[in-house]
């Protein structure tokens, strides 16, 4: 009989793990919880190129669907994706749709009151990378602030964060605020953009908070350590999942006269400098429009490392450092925006700790109090099942 009993459990077990995982599904997908929330409104959207439904672009969804797209806004990179870093973008009308283009990375980054009171309501759909310094948040935090003094309610469709698994780097100091910096958070905080915008709206990181109505459709079946490769490059010179993961570590090479690879095949994983190398690798950055008009070291012959194989993930600040300690043996400081690098930083402590000489060990254990008291204060904001999050070691 007790033979018999562990033949049936063991069917039971068998079966239940031969069911296949419920499928992923973004916000933007399960178009039966927000499509009658669209239902004779005029609808703004925020979006770019990574807003997408299968093979589809949002806004052609929400047009088959008679949804009055009234306004498209868009954030750094263009609507369509194939702008510069730091390039305006320009107002103009949408080719294929007619529908007003309206740039959030121009004069003003912040939407007009004419042009709130055109909506009823607004929707953000933008897949970000879960990096501080990357501006889509910074786009969705203006949009919030001018939905919330206009009185017209957001919409977020959530999107995965391909960095999800990591808690780390130093917690913006608000002295240190701007484009690439708005918010008291970690470099990398492990939140989806759903995630973030109800600890924005929560927190009072907005004027009017409490008077934004703020909706958001979560991921369906994610949890947010698991892997996930986006479908779409989110912006240029992020063009595969290696860039995106090497992304939180090279970002601060901004900040140097080095070359990331912005005029390559392969921006954000590759480093480099013409004058001396840490490697024997060879590159040449050129002119691209839509990626890199002018990058770095044009058309310059470039020496260094290549990334595009290593295991990455997370935050590393050992490439950084090597660099450092190559040009400080080349009687040369490698930080030629010092500003610059305290914006991305979010501090000027990170920089002079490095000008210092801390370890690496010592620089993590300072932001680790910091780190804490951020993941206590997101776990009202969570909507996907926390875990602890990952450091890098």
């Amino acid at each position: 009989m007790k033979y018999l009993w562990f033949l049936v459990c063991s069917l039971v077990f068998s079966l239940a793990a031969a069911e296949p995982a419920p499928s992923l599904r973004t916000g933007a997908e399960q178009l039966e919880k927000y499509l009658p929330l669209l239902t004779d409104k005029r609808v703004g959207l925020l979006v770019n190129q990574t807003s997408r439904i299968g093979d589809q672009h949002l806004v052609d969804v929400l047009l088959k669907h008679n949804v009055k797209v009234t306004a498209i806004f868009a954030p750094e990179h263009g609507f369509r994706g194939n702008h510069d870093a730091g390039a305006k973008v320009d107002h103009q009308i949408d080719e294929q749709t007619g529908i007003p283009i309206l740039s959030m990375y121009g004069a003003s980054k912040k939407p007009s009151a004419a042009q709130m009171q055109q909506l009823d309501l607004v929707i953000f759909d933008i897949q970000d990378v879960g990096v501080r310094f990357y501006t889509y948040i910074s786009s969705m935090h203006y949009m919030m602030a001018a939905a919330a003094e206009f009185s017209v309610p957001m919409l977020i469709l959530d999107r995965p964060n391909p960095n999800g698994a990591y808690v780390d780097g130093p917690v913006l100091d608000l002295a240190f605020q701007s484009f690439v910096g708005m918010h008291p958070i970690p470099l990398l905080h492990g939140m989806t953009v759903g995630e973030l915008a109800l600890m924005i709206k929560g927190e009072g990181w907005i004027e009017n908070a409490n008077q934004l109505a703020l909706t958001v459709i979560p991921v369906a079946n994610y949890r947010r350590e698991q892997p996930y490769d986006l479908p779409v490059p989110p912006s240029p010179n992020l063009p595969n999942q290696q860039a995106v993961k090497l992304y939180p570590s090279l970002g601060f090479f901004e900040a140097t006269p080095l070359s990331i690879g912005r005029g390559t095949p392969f921006p954000f994983q590759v480093i480099g400098f013409d004058k001396f190398a840490l490697a024997d690798f060879n590159f040449m950055p050129v002119s691209t429009p839509g990626a890199a008009l002018n990058p770095p070291l044009m058309n310059q012959q470039v020496h260094g490392e290549d990334l595009r194989h290593v295991k990455a993930g997370g935050l590393t600040l050992g490439y950084l450092m090597k660099w450092q300690q190559l040009f400080r043996h080349n009687a040369r400081d490698i930080f030629t925006a010092p500003d610059f690098l305290d914006k991305l930083a979010g501090t000027d402590t990170f920089r002079k700790q490095l000008e210092l000489g801390f370890s690496e060990a010592a620089m993590r254990q300072s932001w680790q109090a910091d780190l804490e008291r951020f993941r206590q204060q997101r776990l009202p904001y969570l909507l996907y099942p926390d875990y602890v999050p990952a450091t890098t070691p």
